[in-house]
């Protein structure tokens, strides 16, 4: 059943069911829990005052940078190198999601980048899901039950991709979901890391790649071509093969593959690959039938959530429940869940909620 092109309020938009498949884990941290945990570490910060240090992370992100971007995560790394700031990090991280309405939530993050305390690979990934279990059990308690799994991330500009997609591989049934690589995109190619994607699909372990926001075209066909990603991280500069909306042969590829397209609007404004959200790939891709997916990215560098996401997108794209409704149900699709559960999750929350809002 069609649902009626309805232009939401603030207050419709935070009821709805969101899904969430692109947010870090180190990207998304409370102001204030920074604080306390890098008080306890006597890590110095910009600022010790919350409010301004989250506009702190919000200026110092959008230079319009990506390796300007991804250098404001030392702060927050700084604070996940225990086994007891990967706990309350990860509870909080759920708790959060929870709270904006989110129903279905993808959190990666790159275990190495948390080893520096002394933790090996697998005490972090232990640590992260016992928090993130205890977000989950937390939300449900409070009546807004969240279901969050776990992507690993291998940093692509280090060497130890396959030792990450072998942690995978081992935490497959404790709510680790699949892999990605992440880090700098231009000048480290994602083909450099074929013997962990390989691993992967010999192991029937579902994937995702960052590709196509710092670097253009053949940085998404590697990525699809020649690694076999199920989904793109942003994957925005895909318009560079679509001309007065014809498609070109990636382009095509990619639509009818129905590989899904994690695109991260106030993100990509702040690494200057897009201009505006009324400007954004985003909408134009929507309209000519990719299977695009909204998401955050980074909650506090991008001082956002997905609620303003949704907010932006309808008051400067022109967006309605309808379009909501659209990507929320591609991220569901495209989540990496069993097809049941993919299947249940759309029949006895997602359809409903929006139903609601008639």
């Amino acid at each position: 059943m069609t649902v009626p092109r309805i232009t939401p309020d603030t207050d419709t938009l935070r009821r709805l069911p969101k899904a969430v498949l692109h947010d870090h884990l180190d990207g998304g941290l409370r102001p204030a829990t920074l604080v306390e945990l890098a008080d306890t570490i006597g890590h110095t910060l910009p600022t010790t005052d919350p409010d301004e240090l989250a506009a702190w992370y919000v200026e110092a992100a959008g230079s319009g940078d990506l390796v300007r971007y991804i250098a404001t995560f030392e702060h927050t790394l700084a604070v996940m190198q225990t086994r007891e700031g990967l706990l309350r990090t990860a509870e909080e991280y759920v708790l959060d999601l929870a709270a904006d309405g989110v129903v279905y939530g993808e959190v990666r993050y790159a275990p190495e980048l948390m080893t520096k305390g002394g933790l090996t690979l697998s005490e972090v990934v232990e640590a992260v899901q016992e928090g993130l279990a205890a977000g989950m059990a937390g939300a449900a308690a409070a009546g807004t039950p969240v279901r969050v799994g776990t992507l690993l991330c291998g940093m692509r500009m280090f060497d130890r991709t396959r030792e990450v997609a072998d942690m995978v591989v081992a935490f497959r049934d404790a709510g680790v979901v699949g892999f990605d690589i992440a880090g700098a995109e231009d000048g480290f190619p994602a083909a450099d890391h074929l013997d962990a994607f390989e691993h992967l699909r010999r192991e029937s372990v579902p994937f995702t790649i960052h590709a196509g926001e710092a670097h253009g075209l053949p940085s998404i066909h590697q990525a699809v071509q020649l690694c076999g990603a199920q989904r793109i991280g942003h994957g925005v500069r895909i318009t560079e093969d679509i001309v007065d909306g014809e498609l070109g042969r990636l382009a095509g590829w990619v639509r009818d593959r129905r590989i899904a397209l994690e695109m991260c609007p106030t993100s990509n404004l702040q690494t200057g690959a897009a201009g505006s959200i009324a400007t954004h790939p985003v909408t134009a891709l929507k309209d000519l039938g990719f299977r695009v997916t909204l998401n955050t990215d980074n909650r506090l560098v991008s001082g956002t959530t997905m609620t303003r996401e949704m907010s932006l997108l309808v008051e400067q794209a022109g967006w309605t429940v309808e379009d909501l409704r659209a990507v929320t149900v591609n991220a569901v699709k495209s989540a990496f869940l069993p097809f049941d559960e993919r299947n249940a999750l759309l029949r006895d929350v997602v359809l409903p909620g929006y139903d609601s809002v008639r």
